[in-house]
């Protein structure tokens, strides 16, 4: 295994250990969040049922903020617009592999004080 494949098979590992703790909440959908180099994207899904219930990425956005953690601000304001709007309130916050810190930090503080519960 070379040094690539293991980074691969570890960040799938701790993504799995996250989410088999919360996917047994069937009360609250999955907040979910996904950072690329560029752009961030957040979304929530109700796993019962398998559907996004809403949506939120700075893809194709021109004014949602010069660095990454602004576009992380931005996309957490727009996700509990977007939870309010179809009167979602109480989710769970699905990091994936990543540590909840930096961009992640801020995206999930900017929704709780949208109005965004977890």
């Amino acid at each position: 295994m070379n040094k690539t494949t293991a980074k691969i098979k570890h960040r799938d590992l701790r993504a799995k250990k996250v989410r088999a703790v919360i996917a047994h909440n069937t009360e609250r959908p999955r907040l979910s969040i996904f950072i690329s180099n560029k752009n961030i994207t957040a979304q929530i899904i109700d796993d019962n049922t398998a559907k996004t219930l809403a949506y939120a990425t700075t893809i194709g956005r021109v004014n949602t903020g010069k660095t990454m953690t602004d576009k992380a601000a931005w996309v957490g304001e727009a996700i509990a617009k977007s939870a309010k709007a179809k009167k979602v309130v109480k989710v769970v916050f699905d990091r994936g592999p990543r540590l909840y810190h930096g961009r992640i930090k801020v995206l999930a503080e900017k929704a709780r004080e949208s109005g965004l519960e977890f």
